[in-house]
């Protein structure tokens, strides 16, 4: 079984706010593959589905962005998912908006979501695929600007990254190695 994970903050207030990058990037891979996040369970919102022979299981946690690891490791362990089987998708400030990068582990990059799942699973092994959102304009909070939703300009930006973001999830749960995954994706 293969986990692939998108990280924001549940609840329309923040539905289309730049820190909410992971969970749409799920919700278009879940369209894509016809699976429905209609099951709760460990305090997120799952699907499952198959791809091939490979069961493909698909996670909005719902604890809020800095507790993900609450929601994620439960569930790898209940389902016996190795932490190498998961793709973490979440935003990245350090990333341009139009931009993504799939890394196959590594430091959280003061992401709290992502250190919560590390914290939580106790390793570093932990695919990802950062969605670029930039960083804030000089003198606005790092907090205010993550939870605000895209503007025009940048929406023109991300909305092919998150497209390609599902595509690039897809590969992956299709079969694909990291590493081609990393060569054929990253820009």
């Amino acid at each position: 079984m293969l986990m692939v994970v998108g990280l924001g903050n549940p609840g329309p207030r923040y539905e289309t706010t730049r820190h909410n990058a992971g969970f749409m990037v799920v919700d278009l891979l879940a369209d894509d593959l016809g699976i429905t996040l209609d099951r709760s369970r460990d305090q997120a919102l799952t699907g499952q589905g198959l791809i091939g022979n490979n069961r493909v299981f698909l996670v909005k946690p719902q604890t809020y962005m800095n507790n993900s690891g609450q929601a994620v490791a439960p569930l790898a362990r209940w389902y016996g998912i190795a932490p190498e089987a998961i793709l973490v998708i979440h935003d990245d400030l350090d990333l341009a908006p139009g931009r993504l990068r799939l890394r196959r582990g590594g430091s959280s990059g003061g992401h709290r979501g992502l250190q919560s799942i590390i914290t939580h699973l106790g390793t570093t092994a932990v695919p990802r695929l950062k969605i670029g959102i930039g960083r804030p304009p000089l003198g606005q909070n790092v907090i205010d600007y993550v939870l605000q939703p895209f503007s025009k300009g940048d929406w023109e930006l991300i909305r092919p990254v998150l497209l390609e973001a599902a595509r690039a999830a897809r590969f992956l749960l299709e079969g694909g190695s990291i590493e081609e995954a990393m060569n054929r994706f990253n820009h």
